[in-house]
């Protein structure tokens, strides 16, 4: 399982995009065709998955992320996501997992909408 960060500016859309290879010289594509993907934010182990963040699966094996700006102002400063396969077959694997940091923004947009021109 990769160890990958989340380090989120509140309030601001981010993405993602995560290649899965089979080998260690990226050579061969590791075949999501059938696979459910799944990614959340909790707050802890076991919390109730409050921030889900969207998906888009692009075979054979590119996996997309984003989380709109809506989402990531709800965030608390200090959380935990994962990134999960499930198979035809039914095996599970959590393939990339990590702590989320949220950065408090400066600049509220919606007081600005309009603003400058």
């Amino acid at each position: 399982m990769l160890a990958y960060p989340l380090r989120l500016y509140r309030g601001d859309s981010s993405r993602w995009r995560f290649l899965l290879w089979a080998d260690p010289d990226r050579t061969v594509a590791v075949d999501l065709t059938g696979v459910v993907v799944g990614a959340e934010i909790r707050t802890a182990t076991g919390a109730t998955p409050i921030y889900p963040i969207a998906i888009a699966v692009t075979l054979p094996n590119t996996i997309d992320l984003s989380l709109s700006a809506t989402a990531s102002a709800q965030v608390p400063a200090s959380a935990i996501w994962d990134l999960q396969l499930t198979y035809p077959s039914g095996d599970v694997q959590t393939i990339v997992s990590g702590a989320v940091s949220v950065k408090g923004d400066v600049t509220n947009s919606q007081l600005l909408a309009g603003s400058y021109r």
